[in-house]
């Protein structure tokens, strides 16, 4: 199993943002859905270490606590995370020595699948939020991690980054890796998930594969808003309309 978590509890002061989650990923793309607040950033968070969180996470049967998992996981975050101050080709060249990565070859073919060559020398300040997140996407993708942890990648993306991602996030899983992303963005969940986790309020309120939402004859946007009880929300709002 690339990741496995249990009984995940994240807590900010006596808010309770995530309660006893258990889910697992292997090789595949696991998709985790729910409204503003369900916890699905902390989740993501927590398998980082970037917060403080009780229970248990491995990443390829390593605590996630260790320093060499990281070496295991590209992760791209809800905001760019980037030094403003440097410039594309300087942080991608950081970041690569940091890593011990020489195959340049690679690095050069994300950046044009990403069409960032006229950016390189452009301090990051400058560059449009779209290009920000190409560059984060890329520093996931250049050390050939084993399990992409993704907080809303498409943020700010038009559609061919989009459509590159997809098919990068696809080629990943069928070269052995796992994918474990976040999305509002239900008719991507729906095309690319093998499954889908939907969370509300700090639980996982439903686990299901792509089949089982076919199978159900409904829509993906259908099963979400009934399992979150975001549906009698939405009448409730219709309503008030007429």
């Amino acid at each position: 199993m690339l990741l496995t978590v249990r009984n995940l509890v994240v807590k900010y002061g006596s808010f309770v943002a995530v309660n006893s989650l258990n889910f697992s990923v292997d090789k595949e793309v696991y998709c985790l859905l729910g409204p503003n607040g369900a916890g699905k950033s902390s989740t993501l968070k927590a398998i980082m270490n970037m917060v403080p969180f009780e229970g248990h996470i491995e990443i390829l049967g390593i605590d996630n606590k260790e320093k060499i998992v990281k070496n295991y996981i590209g992760y791209v975050p809800e905001q760019p995370a980037l030094y403003e101050y440097m410039t594309p080709a300087e942080i991608i060249s950081f970041v690569a020595s940091l890593r011990g990565i020489r195959d340049l070859n690679r690095i050069s073919a994300l950046i044009r699948a990403f069409s960032l060559e006229q950016y390189m020398n452009t301090p990051i300040a400058s560059l449009s939020m779209g290009n920000k997140q190409k560059v984060s996407i890329l520093l996931s993708l250049i050390h050939e991690p084993k399990l992409l942890i993704l907080d809303e990648p498409f943020n700010a993306l038009d559609i061919l980054p989009v459509k590159v991602l997809k098919e990068l996030i696809q080629t990943h899983v069928k070269n052995g890796g796992g994918v474990l992303f976040s999305t509002h963005i239900m008719e991507v969940a729906e095309k690319i998930c093998n499954r889908i986790g939907i969370m509300n309020r700090g639980v996982m309120v439903m686990e299901t594969t792509a089949e089982g939402i076919r199978e159900a004859g409904k829509s993906l946007e259908d099963i979400f808003l009934s399992v979150t009880g975001l549906d009698e929300e939405v009448k409730d709002i219709l309503k008030g309309l007429e």
